[in-house]
């Protein structure tokens, strides 16, 4: 075992700053789950997800800045993917819903608030099911709320990208007439890499290390600026004019891409 995953697994250990932070989120989600459900039961945007979102990441150690200028609506966010925080900071931030994998819908709780934010779950191997999974996206765009999508399919190591799947953007090909395409890069800055979600660390021990921090977690949303209509036409040239934007901002940082593992 190399010295860096020795780490990992001794900083996954339950501590009394995880239970502290577990307990927190647990009655945040009770507090806010009755108001929730009654926004549901009279079919009303539940403005309780956004708030349990960014309670939760507080809570987790979130400390948040943004720039640029975020689209408010008709977008689909196009974002590099580091950690489960992500979530946590783009739906509460940005009131986004997501794009998952199918897996997600089935674990225990996880799915359950998967679903309160109005998850699009796909299949990405099951090639029948492309066309209800682009027309459920396409649905969910119609709405005119904000979806994230992270085309990497998996987390990376925060401080460079992996390639992206262009097959992930042909539900959106060719764009609808009001839609923009927004990169993101979220900058967990020289934190990136103790924060990913990397092989072998399993997402519970990641889970456990980050709860277990002493230090906040500071992360910069970056809003780069919506991709040009011309590339929106082709799914290729949409899948590369994204990942060069957000490559871009990743250099203007200064901190070099890096050769690390990723999760599968």
């Amino acid at each position: 075992m190399s010295p860096s995953v020795a780490t990992r697994a001794d900083a996954a250990r339950i501590t009394w700053r995880t239970v502290a932070r577990l307990a927190l989120m647990v009655l945040t989600l009770l507090f806010l789950i009755v108001p929730h459900l009654c926004y549901r039961a009279v079919g009303r945007p539940s403005p309780m997800v956004m708030a349990f979102l960014n309670a939760v990441g507080w809570i987790a150690g979130l400390r948040i800045r943004t720039t640029g200028t975020r689209l408010r609506r008709d977008v689909l966010f196009v974002s590099n993917h580091v950690s489960w925080l992500d979530i946590l900071a783009l739906g509460g931030a940005a009131r986004s819903a997501f794009v998952s994998k199918a897996e997600v819908a089935t674990t225990p709780l996880v799915g359950w608030l998967a679903d309160q934010n109005k998850t699009i779950y796909v299949q990405r191997e099951a090639k029948r099911e492309i066309h209800n999974q682009a027309n459920s996206l396409r649905e969910a765009l119609a709405r005119g709320r904000p979806v994230t999508l992270f085309p990497e399919g998996t987390t990376g190591p925060g401080d460079g990208l992996l390639p992206f799947r262009a097959s992930l953007f042909q539900a959106i090909v060719p764009t609808p007439p009001d839609l923009r395409v927004q990169p993101v890069f979220l900058d967990y800055g020289a934190e990136a890499n103790d924060i990913a979600w990397l092989d072998p660390e399993s997402g519970l021990d990641n889970f456990k290390r980050l709860l277990a921090r002493r230090r906040p977690i500071p992360l910069t949303i970056h809003y780069l600026e919506p991709l040009p209509d011309h590339v929106e036409q082709d799914r290729k040239a949409l899948n590369e004019a994204a990942r060069a934007a957000i490559a871009a901002e990743i250099a203007a940082t200064a901190r070099p891409s890096a050769a690390s593992r990723h999760r599968l």
